[in-house]
């Protein structure tokens, strides 16, 4: 794995609203501590990282605007502002950081990061990293999107969570089956590839 010294990490919605009982029973407790490794190691490197926050309209959610668990997890906010590379924090009412503001893909473009090789050759895909809360939701869509966009996109499933959901005809999924069927789904279908931390740590060290 080459991890391009301009691939982005996009941090999407470490949030306190999603330590309320509100959401159920969530799956991998090492999550938060492979995130923070992951934001540490980009800060380190000078590679950019991107905060997303999701300010949710609907007056239910623990994430909504002016209540408590909108606010960023003290690891992840303490983290904002730390690294020498580029950093912006994005704002979404969606599930999609491609639909936030700032705009997310005009962001990652001004980077610079599309990297043609010198102008011989193909241009090579700008990277992002994807990381946060939930594996399935806000992750899984922003992946998606990304692949649609061309961008590169690397998922470790290691470094994120989800809860236990309730579908249709009386379905329900645990946290571990839903981020199982995101993972498959990804990268089987080629929108990411799916990782662990200490493969990103040792290939952007």
């Amino acid at each position: 794995m080459e991890i391009m010294e301009n691939a982005a990490l996009i941090v999407v919605d470490v949030q306190k609203g999603f330590e309320e009982e509100y959401w159920g029973r969530r799956n991998n407790p090492e999550a938060e501590e492979n995130i923070a490794r992951l934001i540490d190691t980009w800060q380190a490197s000078g590679r950019p990282v991107v905060f997303v926050r999701h300010d949710s309209a609907d007056s239910r959610s623990p994430l909504r605007t002016g209540h408590p668990g909108n606010d960023l997890k003290d690891f992840v906010a303490e983290r904002r502002g730390k690294g020498s590379g580029p950093e912006v924090l994005v704002t979404k009412s969606v599930n999609s950081a491609f639909y936030g503001e700032p705009d997310l893909d005009a962001w990652l473009r001004g980077l610079g990061a599309e990297g043609a090789d010198g102008g011989a050759g193909e241009a090579r895909r700008q990277q992002i990293v994807i990381v946060g809360i939930q594996t399935n939701m806000c992750n899984e869509t922003t992946a998606r999107m990304g692949g649609n966009l061309g961008y590169e996109v690397f998922f470790p499933l290691d470094a994120m969570h989800t809860f236990d959901l309730v579908g249709p005809f009386g379905w329900t999924a645990t946290a571990d089956e839903l981020a199982r069927a995101t993972a498959v789904s990804l990268h089987g279908g080629r929108f990411a590839q799916v990782v662990t931390t200490e493969e990103l740590v040792a290939a952007a060290g």
